[in-house]
């Protein structure tokens, strides 16, 4: 028997007979559900690998295998190092205190590089490394390639050229003194080697190129070292006073310091160059100080001199000359102030120093800077309405 949609019953609308409710439906989906979540369940647990335990007493070492050989640069930076390595030390500032039960106690004040220059224990360092050890207490402690310590002395230092020497006492065969090259002839690009103690880190060694020469760089004093190197070798603390090295081990400059804004190597640092070490040093074990090259004059003070008007604008006037100094010997002249009326007659301004001019006191420094004690130098300078050449022979202050 089959109803239609409507009949005459009086609940309206029935299902046919046959009909699936809505109930039914949700049953069936929910026991599928269920199903569906065991088969997988059980699926993952059958097919997933168990946990593997945290230790394994049986385990053993896994197979290494050796270094295979160093090609040709990895070659030539090993060779430096291990030739060179014996030459450079440790030098730490150190100050040393008694304790109240009469110990006593140090403390590192300052720690950077160095290096043996000849076999009377000498080592060549930057003045701003054992600078602190002059302070009451103070005291300069080399360490050497094998880890021993010595209490060191001062030789002579060269603030204006950020150098010292030191001075050890320890047996020669210690002292591997270093080989020096030039620097005269640098060329950009070219290969070099630092080898320091940055961070206090025993013989690090670091590679890099020359990437410019004829820089200016400061010393401790504010005085402009000339000719400085500039290198993109790592030049961290601790490097300082250390060696700048060429390919075949030679020393070419003595690290000084960095450019950075956050205090660490950024690629540009700079070296004292060779020839300037070695002449400096030279003069440190001869007589304990260096010399400055020196004309004998006393210079009018610039400012003051500025003020004069435009014919003053440029080079810079003597003042006085020292009795029978180079200057005096050429007849230069300072300031002459009549002893009767008080009227003044302005010195001698030098306005060139060996064909290179000299509009301030900054490049009369650096120009007398460059001259060679005993040697000629050519002095130009106004007097009046001429200009005059004279030839001073250059003495050392």
């Amino acid at each position: 028997m089959r109803y239609d949609d409507y009949d005459d019953a009086p609940y309206g609308r029935r299902l046919r007979p046959g009909g699936a409710s809505t109930g039914s439906y949700l049953l069936a989906l929910l026991i599928g559900f269920t199903i569906g979540a065991f088969l997988l369940w059980v699926g993952s647990r059958w097919l997933m690998p168990a946990k593997p335990p945290l230790t394994d007493p049986m385990v053993e070492e896994r197979p290494s295998v050796p270094r295979g050989p160093l090609d040709a640069e990895e070659t030539e930076a090993n060779r430096i190092f291990r030739e060179v390595k014996g030459s450079v030390v440790n030098v730490d500032t150190v100050l040393r205190r008694r304790n109240w039960d009469r110990r006593v106690l140090e403390q590192q004040t300052g720690t950077g590089s160095g290096f043996v220059w000849d076999k009377q224990g000498r080592i060549v360092t930057n003045f701003h490394v054992i600078q602190n050890a002059g302070q009451q207490g103070g005291g300069i402690r080399v360490v050497m390639p094998d880890r021993k310590e010595y209490d060191a002395s001062i030789v002579g230092v060269a603030p204006d050229y950020d150098l010292a020497v030191i001075q050890i006492a320890a047996p020669k065969e210690e002292f591997q003194p270093i080989k020096l090259g030039r620097s005269e002839d640098l060329a950009v690009g070219q290969k070099v080697f630092a080898i320091g103690n940055p961070f206090g880190l025993s013989h690090t060694l670091t590679k890099g190129i020359i990437s410019a020469v004829d820089r200016t760089i400061e010393s401790p004093t504010g005085v402009p070292i000339l000719h400085a190197i500039q290198t993109d070798a790592a030049i961290n603390p601790g490097n300082s006073g250390g060696p700048l090295l060429d390919k075949e081990g030679r020393l070419i400059g003595v690290n000084q310091s960095i450019t950075t804004p956050s205090g660490g190597n950024v690629g540009i640092g700079f070296a004292i160059p060779v020839d300037t070490v070695n002449a400096k040093v030279t003069e440190l074990i001869q007589r304990g100080r260096v010399l400055t090259p020196d004309l004998g004059v006393k210079l009018y003070d610039e400012a003051t001199l500025r003020r004069e008007g435009p014919r003053w604008a440029k080079g810079v006037m003597v003042e006085s000359v020292t009795p029978n100094g180079p200057a005096a010997q050429a007849n230069l002249r300072g300031i002459q102030i009549d002893p009767k009326t008080g009227n003044g007659t302005a010195g001698d301004l030098i306005v060139g120093i060996n064909g290179q001019p000299v509009n301030s006191i900054a490049d009369y420094k650096r120009l007398t800077k460059t001259l060679t004690i005993g040697e000629p130098a050519t002095i130009r300078f106004r007097r009046g309405d001429d200009e005059i050449e004279e030839q001073v022979m250059v003495q050392g202050v």
